[in-house]
């Protein structure tokens, strides 16, 4: 692997694993194909009762990292350990200003486990506390960190400042996930973000056999039950559809905090034989479910509190499988259903655009069949994860050959 040989990558997660980013053990997983050796550091109890089917092939290990610490005496020993096993740790533990005493904690333990386990890089995902501890670990292990910003740790309205800022000064590189968080990041941050690069996250393409959509199946919404989602909106034009006499069905898969207000709307508008909520499914009943749907709707807004979709990954399953899609205008969504090309997208929370949408799909096969083509090509050109984490890995050489040259650069001065 060039540039990468006799390194090991640790990754920091804020909770591992979780049931809706699949993309992270996706990631991992063509990572280990490739001959990457990798360790996972995971900040939060796991709160999820369901899990993907693919995590049992993940070999990398995993360090549950504790996130409560009790006693001054706990607290002290970390500390201790830090200045005497971790190269110029004392000074590095003085350089820490601003930081929460837990992730200064975590961040110590992690920093003892790459020394200890010959870690020579660190990457986290979300620019928010896996980051944090990451950015405070490699300095105190003396090695480089990289990270992954998506769309809620760029845009969301946090209690807590994010700091990105700093984030992006000192990582050795950062990556996101659209061309249009790349714009928003270069244009917010000038040169700190320049250091950013665009890489797509990606399906094994080998798991999604492409078919053609088949008429006559229900629509499906699969996500988070969450505000960002807009599935409000999806229940609304459903409305609409049967007020224009038809007889279309739609089935939403998932879970979350609007699940209620969500079965109110529907019970209130008198939608039960129209649109029903199913709970989480594992990865295999949503591709099955996917290959019997007439389309996928994604109808992502942007919250109140500014957070949002970047490009939800059941978009690229749906495409790969060749399901044909219908989504909205938020962040980099465009970028992958390119509207009257790959699918079509439509204006955030606009109710009757989405309906028309839905009822173009449903009156003309064809042209279901003719986004189901475009959009799979366009995943095996842009999406596939074989292509896009050998391009993160080559990230991760460039953080660690600069490190070693600014070492040797050290060294001969």
């Amino acid at each position: 692997m060039p540039g990468l040989s006799g390194h090991k990558i640790g990754y920091v997660l804020k909770r591992y694993p979780r049931f809706s980013e699949t993309f992270i053990v996706t990631e991992i997983l063509a990572h280990e194909a490739a001959g990457l050796e990798i360790e996972i550091f995971a900040l939060r109890s796991v709160e999820e009762t369901h899990f993907q089917d693919m995590l049992g092939r993940v070999r990398a290990p995993v360090t549950r990292v504790p996130d409560i610490f009790r006693g001054a005496d706990t607290i002290w020993s970390l500390i201790c350990n830090a200045r005497d096993m971790l190269p110029g740790g004392w000074a590095a533990l003085g350089g820490i200003k601003e930081a929460g005493g837990r992730n200064v904690a975590q961040a110590i333990i992690v920093a003892l486990a790459c020394q200890a386990r010959g870690i020579t890089h660190l990457h986290a995902h979300f620019g928010t506390v896996s980051t944090t501890v990451a950015r405070l670990a490699a300095g105190l292990a003396g090695i480089t960190y990289s990270f992954t910003a998506h769309a809620k740790d760029i845009y969301h309205d946090y209690e807590e400042p994010v700091e990105l800022d700093i984030k992006l000064r000192d990582a050795a590189a950062a990556v996101t996930v659209s061309d249009f968080n790349l714009a928003y990041l270069r244009d917010r941050f000038g040169m700190d973000a320049k250091k950013v690069v665009r890489v797509y996250n990606g399906l094994d393409l080998d798991r999604f056999t492409y078919a053609l959509p088949r008429s006559g199946g229900e629509i499906l919404a699969v996500g988070r039950l969450v505000e960002k989602k807009g599935f409000d909106v999806l229940v609304a034009a459903m409305d609409l559809l049967r007020a224009q006499g038809r007889d279309a069905t739609c089935r939403i898969i998932g879970a979350g905090e609007i699940a209620g207000a969500l079965q109110a709307q529907i019970d209130a508008a008198g939608l039960n034989n129209q649109v029903r909520l199913s709970g989480p499914r594992p990865q295999a009943e949503v591709m099955t479910a996917l290959r019997d749907a007439a389309m996928l709707v994604c109808p992502c807004v942007v919250g109140g509190d500014g957070n949002r979709d970047g490009l939800p990954t059941v978009l690229l399953e749906a495409m790969a499988l060749g399901t044909p899609c219908i989504a909205t205008d938020v962040t980099g969504i465009p970028e992958l259903v390119r509207n009257g090309e790959t699918g079509i997208c439509v204006r955030e929370r606009d109710v009757q655009a989405l309906a028309a949408a839905m009822a173009q799909l449903l009156d003309a096969p064809a042209l279901g069949q003719r986004y189901s083509k475009a959009g799979r090509a366009l995943i095996e050109r842009e999406f596939d994860i074989a292509r896009n984490t050998a391009r993160l890995r080559r990230v991760f050489a460039g953080a660690v050959a600069g490190a070693v040259s600014e070492q040797a650069a050290v060294r001969c001065g």
